[in-house]
């Protein structure tokens, strides 16, 4: 008989998508401050989303991000 033991505390479920709208970004950096794990700047000095899909441990630190960006540029696809 073989046994597996899955370890849970490993798996990651990667849902959320961000995006910023670089017509819309003032390059205040709001975003990157609240979350630099998945905001940087971009070569034209403006906001960018840096990863595929937002970790879901720092999720809620994405949103806050989305929230703080004064001209709401920051959007869920």
């Amino acid at each position: 008989m073989v046994v597996f033991k899955i370890n849970y505390n490993f798996l990651e479920v990667y849902n959320l998508k961000m995006e910023v709208d670089q017509d819309l970004c003032i390059s205040c950096g709001a975003c990157i401050d609240a979350c630099p794990e998945v905001f940087d700047w971009n070569d034209d000095e403006k906001a960018c989303v840096k990863v595929d899909e937002v970790p879901s441990n720092i999720e809620d630190q994405a949103e806050e991000a989305m929230e703080s960006c004064p001209t709401e540029a920051i959007i869920k696809k």
